[in-house]
């Protein structure tokens, strides 16, 4: 039974990376120029919201969001979730129709087809370079001057195994507060069951997600962002309590 089980892990993990290159190969003349200009993201994101779907469907995540409060598709806002598998980025895509941009770590640019679009679409932070942080500001900033959205993961990346949700950075909160935009805490309940980074685990199943009541930045100084953090975190952690 455990070899049974072994090699539908195996089998799993590589069809998730077909289903990530099979789409991008099918879709690349648009996706090429959706992103010849800055002004033509929202065009990129409907493709990769597609992308996204496609994804999850093909590994059989059956996708279940409850929202408290339902964005405006006029306005900007920070989206913040706990991360814990490769599927999140997927999710957020599945779970958000305002176009946004994501803010993540410049290592993902090494995967193959994956990694080109997300160096010409993503804010990409290198975490033990300030310049490189400093650097973000800006480009967020430009982007919110767009109408767009940003997406972080505070925990900066996914914890232990074992935990349930680590602490968070505080990057989100800063921006959310310098261009006081609502922050949107989001929930994942079942990624880490579903599609962990554990090699030999993972099985098709439910996705739930819970949008979350948003929180105002109107007001609010860098001062406050340690507060805000501690705050939205807490938030996110009640909820995950509650999916289980």
């Amino acid at each position: 039974m455990r070899v049974l089980k072994i090699i539908f892990w195996v089998v799993y993990r590589i069809w998730f990376y077909v289903l990530v290159g099979l789409p991008i190969i099918v879709l690349l003349p648009f996706l090429m120029v959706s992103i010849l200009k800055e002004s033509w993201y929202p065009f990129f994101f409907k493709l990769a919201r597609l992308w996204a779907r496609s994804i999850l469907f093909g590994m059989g995540f059956r996708v279940k969001i409850e929202r408290d409060e339902v964005p405006d598709p006029k306005k900007s806002y920070m989206f913040i979730a706990n991360h814990t598998s490769m599927a999140d980025i997927m999710l957020m895509l599945v779970t958000v129709k305002n176009p946004f941009v994501f803010v993540g770590k410049a290592e993902l640019v090494k995967i193959p087809l994956f990694g080109f679009f997300y160096k010409r679409t993503c804010i990409l932070v290198d975490r033990n370079n300030p310049q490189s942080r400093q650097a973000v500001f800006k480009r967020a900033q430009r982007r919110l001057h767009q109408g767009l959205s940003i997406c972080i993961f505070p925990e900066g990346g996914v914890p232990d195994e074992h935990v349930v949700m680590d602490s968070f950075k505080d990057g989100a909160f800063r921006l959310a507060i310098n261009h006081q935009i609502p922050i949107v805490p989001i929930a994942f309940a079942d990624n880490k069951k579903r599609f962990s980074f554990t090699f030999l685990s993972g099985s098709p199943g439910q996705m739930r997600v819970k949008m979350l009541p948003f929180v105002a930045t109107e007001g609010l100084t860098s001062k406050d962002a340690k507060t805000l953090n501690q705050k939205l975190r807490e938030t996110i952690f009640q909820q995950l309590k509650k999916f289980h």
